[in-house]
């Protein structure tokens, strides 16, 4: 029988490839399905202008020093921003860990071991029935081609989840300071509405002592005495109320900023120190780029474009070479002999030829990932469009409201006004001049609500409005990859 020399190592890595070029054909995944596509910004009714400049610290502008202190604690001490940088720096890391597989890996290893080998077994004499020492020292040396993209899809696709990552912290960012604020604006709403009760109780009183001495005189009857002490009562059970609401206001803005509870205890904003600026003109279609929800959803996209390539690279040959080389020898002392010297290369080819749908499913399934992330964005993409149309829709009605509002207030403020005159000049009495600040009263509270509902609303565009982020990365395509 003829025999045949032994194969060369360049000859096995040309064999190595050579079958893996074959073995190609034999599996695929056939066409791509048609995939769901991003909403464009068109469809949402954007125009093709920009939005208004939003600096990134945007609440400066009201110049509300402790807001500005306040914004800045929580920042730096909430605990949810040390979870969502953490979560940043994990995906950083795993998209390291993916980035890593596509280079070479190399490994130093030494095994030290002693052995009393058979007298009966495989090794004949002098090794058999004595006891020796069995060493190696070996580098290995692996690499995975990635000969169909498999490799760089994967880390595309840790990239992308890394950047909806960063846009994710910026998203909490801007939650949190929304939320900051507008605690810091209900507090003041609060603290201005106590106010308010405590003079309507100091009133109260007053028309109590009133009804009082005119019941002694035979003025009024029981029927009046009994009412105005219902209202005092009224009046004090509010302000009560109020005190609570103040508590329990400072304790979740203080644990929202990351303090105790009971820091913000002599905390006291004040609404008249907020100032809100100009409405923008118009929301753009640059919207979508500032918002970073929006931003994080764009990215996930991505990545699942990414990741229905790496199932499609599962239906092709992985090569992978393997090589080593090293020193093995029975005993220590001729461990580094040049007779002891080893090495070898082992390249490899794996095609799944059956594998009972698997790869059909999973790539199904990313596929479906793919749909799954486009329509969170298109939701993103309408909810953004939404939040910032309501937001400034509101805005308008609330300064008309305001003015309507400041109007009803002179009116009433005017009245009071001149049931003081007349008082005065001896044409009406006390309880009238009371009875006309119940008025003043009323409308001061419906003002403070007012002004604060349009402090809220504002720091709610603000937040609406992306917050001053901006993703100089943003992708500009969706396109999706085929593999080669």
């Amino acid at each position: 029988m003829k025999s045949f020399p032994p194969l060369k190592l360049g000859a096995h890595l040309a064999l190595t490839l050579g079958l893996c070029a074959a073995l190609a054909a034999c599996s695929t995944p056939g066409q791509p399905n048609a995939q769901a596509r991003p909403l464009p910004a068109s469809a949402a009714g954007l125009p093709d202008a920009a939005t208004s400049t939003v600096s990134d610290a945007w609440w400066r502008s009201w110049n509300d020093a402790q807001l500005n202190q306040l914004i800045e604690q929580a920042l730096q001490g909430s605990p949810s921003m040390a979870d969502v940088q953490a979560r940043v720096r994990r995906m950083q890391a795993l998209s390291g860990v993916v980035d890593s597989a596509a280079w070479p890996q190399a490994s130093l290893g030494a095994e030290l071991g002693r052995q009393r080998y058979s007298a009966n077994g495989l090794y004949p004499p002098p090794i058999a029935g004595s006891t020796r020492s069995n060493d190696t020292l070996q580098l290995g040396i692996g690499w995975s081609l990635d000969l169909w993209g498999q490799h760089r899809a994967e880390l595309a696709a840790a990239i992308g989840q890394v950047h909806a990552a960063e846009a994710d912290a910026a998203v909490a960012t801007n939650t949190l300071v929304m939320q900051v604020i507008r605690g810091h604006v209900a507090l003041a709403r609060l603290l201005a509405q106590h106010e308010v009760a405590v003079r309507t109780t100091q009133q109260r009183q007053q028309m109590q002592q009133l009804v009082a001495q005119r019941r002694e005189a035979g003025l009024d009857t029981r029927i009046e005495q009994a009412q105005s002490d219902s209202t005092l009562a009224d009046a004090a059970a509010q302000a009560e109320s109020l005190k609570e609401q103040i508590t329990l206001a400072r304790h979740q803005l203080a644990v929202l900023t990351g303090q105790a509870p009971q820091a913000l205890d002599a905390w006291r904003p004040q609404l008249h120190a907020l100032h809100i600026g100009v409405l923008p003109a118009t929301i753009g279609v640059d919207l979508l780029g500032r918002r970073p929800d929006v931003v994080a959803a764009r990215w996930r996209v991505q990545a699942a474009q990414q990741d229905i390539q790496v199932a499609r690279t599962q239906f092709y040959p992985n090569v992978n070479l393997n090589a080593f080389a090293g020193f093995n020898a029975l005993g220590m002392s001729h461990l580094l002999d040049a007779g002891s010297r080893q090495y070898g290369l082992a390249p490899a080819v794996r095609l799944p030829l059956f594998d009972g749908g698997r790869l059909r499913a999973q790539l199904s399934g990313r596929e479906a990932e793919h749909v799954s992330a486009v329509a969170s964005y298109n939701n993103a993409v309408l909810n953004a469009v939404r939040e910032a149309a309501d937001a400034i829709a509101s805005s308008q009605s609330l300064e008309r409201q305001w003015t309507e509002q400041s109007r009803a207030l002179a009116s009433a403020q005017s009245a009071h006004a001149l049931a003081q005159q007349r008082q005065q000049a001896g044409l009406g009495n006390q309880l009238a001049v009371l009875s006309a600040e119940s008025a003043v009263l009323a409308q001061r509270r419906l003002s403070i609500e007012l002004q604060a509902r349009q402090l809220d609303n504002r720091a709610k565009l603000m937040h609406a409005l992306g917050g001053g982020w901006s993703e100089p990365s943003l992708p500009n395509t969706f396109a999706t990859q085929t593999p080669r």
